[in-house]
């Protein structure tokens, strides 16, 4: 099958929204390229230019995509086969108003640090300190129901999860509300920690291999993102509270267990506190977001039963 080219030149958006139209439409089966812009729409190239507040339109998301036959009720499989850097350089910022530490005042806000990539493509440099390249997808979802969300915003459609498991050899699973699904993404970054902290990683332009699969009648009713690890399922959550996330993110883990294993809503809950991993994804955007990971030994593949 040949590969198909999306690229932000056809389209990016910065709103998630229940009526979007498709700047492309692809079978079901289909296998993208996906090329996507820095967070920032190149407006930071060097260390004198700063991000004085966060801007109205961030993280521009290429797309977004119709897939043939995706309905309501359906999910979307995504599988990110590679992720590639498309610049020879990112960038790390703070902005006011933005980040973990906004507003301590030893952190100074704004600031810029350029990551130049090193030639040999595997790593990023850091005020002479070497990183190893390891591009996440920062912001990627559908088409909501029936709210909308811009694309700084995580919500159960997706968007902008900041969790480091979007990146190649994964599956992201999402819920389809509208038809097509409207697939979109984005916000990409050469490296970046679990939360985010300073509210950036080395945000850079990027090459995304995907390949798309509509799942019609899934085994159980996907309420929010999922995604699948060579070593685990991880239902994704954002919420209002750090707590609150890992509430819900627990409850997916345990309704997985219960499917698989005919557990009630107690002994899934036990298990769980013995198998189930909770990790932090971001701490910095306007909902906290967390997963939950359940190793593939006590699950097979919940979304086929």
């Amino acid at each position: 099958m040949v590969r198909e080219i999306v690229s932000h030149d056809d389209g990016a958006i910065y709103e998630f929204h229940p009526d979007l139209e498709p700047i492309a439409t692809v079978a079901d089966g289909a296998e993208l390229t996906v090329e996507t812009r820095d967070s920032l729409d190149g407006a930071v190239q060097a260390e004198a230019d700063v991000i004085e507040a966060v801007p109205e339109e961030v993280n521009a998301a290429t797309g977004p995509i119709a897939v043939e036959g995706a309905e309501p009720g359906d999910v979307l499989r995504v599988e990110i086969e590679d992720v590639r850097v498309a610049e020879d350089r990112g960038r790390v910022i703070t902005i006011e108003g933005f980040g973990l530490l906004d507003g301590h005042e030893d952190v100074e806000a704004p600031r810029t640090r350029m990551t130049p990539v090193d030639d040999d493509g595997e790593t990023i440099r850091f005020d002479g300190l070497e990183v190893p390249i390891d591009p996440v997808i920062g912001t990627i979802g559908v088409a909501p129901e029936p709210e909308s969300y811009t694309t700084l915003v995580p919500h159960d459609h997706g968007g902008n999860l900041d969790t480091t498991d979007m990146s190649a050899g994964n599956v992201a699973y999402f819920p389809v509300f509208r038809e097509g699904a409207m697939l979109a993404m984005g916000d990409c970054k050469a490296a970046m920690a679990d939360g985010e902290m300073c509210g950036t990683g080395s945000e850079i332009a990027t090459e995304i291999d995907v390949s798309l699969e509509v799942i019609d009648d899934p085994a159980i009713d996907l309420e929010r993102p999922l995604v699948e690890t060579p070593d685990a399922w991880k239902p994704i959550v954002s919420a209002e509270t750090l707590e609150e996330a890992c509430e819900l993110a627990n409850r997916d883990a345990m309704g997985l267990l219960s499917a698989e294993h005919g557990f009630d809503e107690t002994d899934a809950y036990l298990f769980s506190s013995l198998v189930g991993g909770l990790e932090i994804s971001q701490v910095v955007d306007p909902l906290v977001t967390v997963r939950n990971a359940v190793p593939k030994a006590y699950l097979s593949d919940p979304l086929r039963g």
